[in-house]
């Protein structure tokens, strides 16, 4: 079967996403778009990106397209689709999500109206007028922006960020998917020392762990499409051998995560071990102003934000406190903030920098990878650049 299918991804990740379906699932008609990227492919395709893609929300069939300016047009453009080649007599289908700039704009109305659209062709071609809703989800979802609708069924179930190793954890997550994002920005595959002083939950040391290992994000998880009768569940079968035999659980590598906190030490030991990379991934205690940062390697740190944990003046001075603990680190540096001063703060420019979202909230990810001689001039307290001035408050 020819789908159409589409990834959402954070804002900022839609390159990464793109590469990954390119290089990773050798597929050619990809398109990456604001906040999502679009691709072809069949059940074998829909089966391996739910299970490979590190970076990915999750991954959605669209079954059509088609414009809507009244709620005749959304009904008769939804009626018109083919959701009996997906949803099965006694299928339950909900209705969800969102509208922006287009005459209809009141979400809980367009639920209603997609709802009975798609009752009426499934009752039409199954020979009923009542859906009980007893079998497998298949949750429908709906997007209409600048009068355009676009209609999908979600294959994923839960966000592919929930890889299925972290039932809990800190106050402050970093979401999984930028996480392995940091770490594919950075180019790291093992080759190199990976240091993570602020650790947290053990993140961004265990999707590195990840993916050096080669190890498949969705392995630990299953997938509602896994259960779609529309679809061979050999396919699936299939998807999780080629994955488990492109790992390499046995593969050591130099990774350390430590937090000052030893509650999320313990946490960030539990939560590797769920993902299976316990063999070769350390975490330690220890305060990350006071590491020792002049061996090789690769410094990858989520400091807290003033937003997350903290407040903006203690964020500051903890920034300020690891620019001068690195400042003469031979270390190559990715460090995600969404403080607009966090170079100021941190004392030297960033080589690179990468505009990215932690959920809802706007950040940098500051890359700094050449000799530390030429970076330890000072930044300019007057920088031109947008990003230096705090925005002003309202």
């Amino acid at each position: 079967m020819e789908l159409t299918l589409c990834c959402p991804t954070l804002f900022g990740l839609e390159g990464i996403v793109a590469d990954e379906l390119r290089f990773g699932g050798r597929l050619t008609d990809v398109h990456a778009e604001n906040g999502r990227v679009l691709f072809t492919g069949d059940e074998n395709t829909l089966a391996w990106a739910n299970l490979n893609l590190r970076c990915a929300e999750r991954v959605l069939i669209r079954i059509g397209t088609f414009k809507a300016k009244t709620f005749d047009q959304l009904f008769e453009g939804v009626k018109a689709l083919p959701w009996e080649q997906f949803i099965p007599a006694d299928g339950a289908f909900p209705v969800k999500g969102h509208s922006l700039d287009s005459a209809l704009h009141s979400i809980p109305d367009c639920q209603k109206i997609i709802k009975k659209a798609v009752v009426s062709r499934l009752g039409a071609k199954y020979g009923q007028t009542w859906f009980d809703e007893i079998g497998e989800k298949y949750q429908i979802q709906f997007a209409i922006m600048h009068d355009v609708a676009e209609l999908y069924l979600d294959t994923s179930g839960a966000g592919l960020h929930k890889r299925g190793y972290r039932a809990n954890s800190n106050a402050a997550p970093l979401r999984e998917t930028l996480a392995a994002a940091m770490v594919k920005l950075a180019r790291w595959r093992g080759r190199d020392p990976f240091l993570d002083p602020f650790c947290g939950s053990g993140t961004i040391a265990i999707e590195a762990a990840m993916i050096a290992q080669r190890r498949a994000p969705g392995l630990l998880r299953r997938f509602d499409a896994e259960k779609w009768s529309c679809f061979d569940k050999s396919v699936w079968q299939q998807a999780r051998e080629s994955a488990l035999d492109l790992a390499q659980p046995d593969a050591k590598f130099d990774i350390v995560g430590s937090d000052i906190d030893p509650d999320c030490v313990q946490l960030s030991i539990e939560n590797a071990r769920k993902a299976g990379v316990a063999n070769t991934v350390f975490f330690e205690r220890a305060d990350a102003v006071k590491r020792d940062y002049s061996g090789a390697g690769v410094l990858f740190a989520n400091p807290p934000y003033g937003e997350r944990l903290l407040d903006l003046q203690q964020a500051e001075k903890l920034y300020a406190d690891l620019g001068r603990a690195t400042k003469n680190s031979p270390m190559k540096q990715y460090l995600l903030s969404s403080d607009p001063l966090f170079e100021r703060c941190y004392g030297r420019k960033a080589d690179k920098r990468r505009k990215l979202y932690n959920g809802m909230i706007k950040c940098e990810l500051h890359m700094y990878f050449k000799d530390p001689s030429a970076q330890n001039k000072p930044v300019n307290k007057h920088s031109d650049r947008p990003s230096a001035k705090r925005p002003a408050k309202h």
